[in-house]
């Protein structure tokens, strides 16, 4: 996990984990949470899964439709979500994309297993 070595750094400076098919975050990590911003390519699935992460997010841009538990949402820029801990979920993003900023705590120690890329400009900003 990405940890700031410096007080300040821009998105694109950081190497994105690759979670699914065509869909990255871009993480830090302090002690207690990890912060992400995530890029879902259009129509993009992130398949049912879950965590011990509570998590809390919100739609940057885009759409994207999301299952929490037995509820599903579809969700604009603007909207917010809470995910609490081992709560299966999933979404599908909508036509033109979507990127969300997720919030996660504890850290999502589980990430540091998957392939990262080469730091990249994200779909935001």
């Amino acid at each position: 996990m990405t940890r700031l070595d410096k007080t300040f750094e821009s998105l694109h400076n950081i190497r994105p984990y690759a979670l699914g098919q065509g869909i990255t975050a871009r993480a830090i990590e302090a002690d207690r949470m990890t912060i992400a911003v995530v890029d879902l390519d259009p129509g993009a699935v992130l398949h049912e899964h879950h965590h011990e992460n509570e998590q809390l997010g919100f739609v940057i841009a885009g759409t994207l439709t999301m299952r929490i538990g037995t509820e599903e949402q579809a969700l604009k820029a603007g909207d917010m979500y809470a995910i609490p801990s081992d709560v299966p979920h999933d979404a599908v993003a909508g036509p033109e994309g979507c990127v969300v900023a997720d919030v996660f705590a504890p850290p999502r120690a589980d990430w540091n297993n998957l392939k990262r890329l080469d730091p990249a400009p994200g779909r935001w900003p």
